[in-house]
């Protein structure tokens, strides 16, 4: 009998252990081709941060990193998702292969000396968190069809743009693996947990 209750106690260990490392989901459609499943990616993609450096898949290769839409002179949602990106920034300091990538959803205002000066206010390196700014048709789509979050222009908003507040977690293949809200420092308390359990995936 006792050994019986052993077992029982062990195999609930055992349950309870894989439960909580389960891996995250991925998002987006998936396909099978040629025995294969091949998962949604982000898209090909090419801006420019806040030091004039040209920004692309490429720069996040072999990296997880968290990504985000806003734009500088957002007076909303922005102000408290910056808060908590520092946060996400500051958890992650000892961690190399974890970034960040805030694309901004007004690339006419806010140029490159803007986005380097945003930056230094906040205190960040450009090596681990990029601001980037682009073509503005080019964000609103890799936002849309990548990231599935919302970016556009919309003169009925107060500050004449809608995005949501999303933190978007990707991994080393650049598959969308989580979606937080950046407004809620509970769920950016989540994105830190799955950021440590997406590079148990990679241990």
């Amino acid at each position: 009998m006792r050994k019986f209750i052993l077992f029982v106690a062990v195999a609930g260990l055992i349950s309870s252990c894989t439960q909580s490392e389960k891996a995250l989901p991925i998002f987006g459609q998936r396909e099978v081709v040629n025995g294969d499943t091949v998962y949604h990616k982000i898209a090909k993609f090419q801006f420019v941060d806040q030091d004039s450096a040209i920004i692309t898949n490429d720069t996040f290769k072999d990296q997880i990193y968290v990504s985000d839409f806003f734009f500088t002179s957002c007076r909303t949602i922005c102000p408290i998702m910056k808060t908590q990106m520092l946060r996400v920034y500051e958890a992650t300091a000892d961690l190399p292969d974890v970034k960040l990538l805030s694309h901004s959803i007004d690339p006419e205002y806010d140029t490159v000396a803007l986005l380097h000066d945003f930056a230094n206010r906040l205190g960040v390196s450009s090596d681990r968190w990029h601001f980037v700014t682009g073509v503005k048709d080019s964000i609103y789509k890799i936002a849309q069809t990548s990231y599935f979050a919302t970016a556009m222009e919309d003169k009925s908003e107060p500050d004449g743009f809608i995005h949501s507040g999303a933190f978007l977690l990707v991994d080393k293949e650049q598959r969308l693996r989580g979606k937080y809200d950046g407004t809620k420092e509970e769920d950016v308390n989540r994105l830190l947990v799955d950021i440590k359990r997406l590079r148990k995936e990679y241990e």
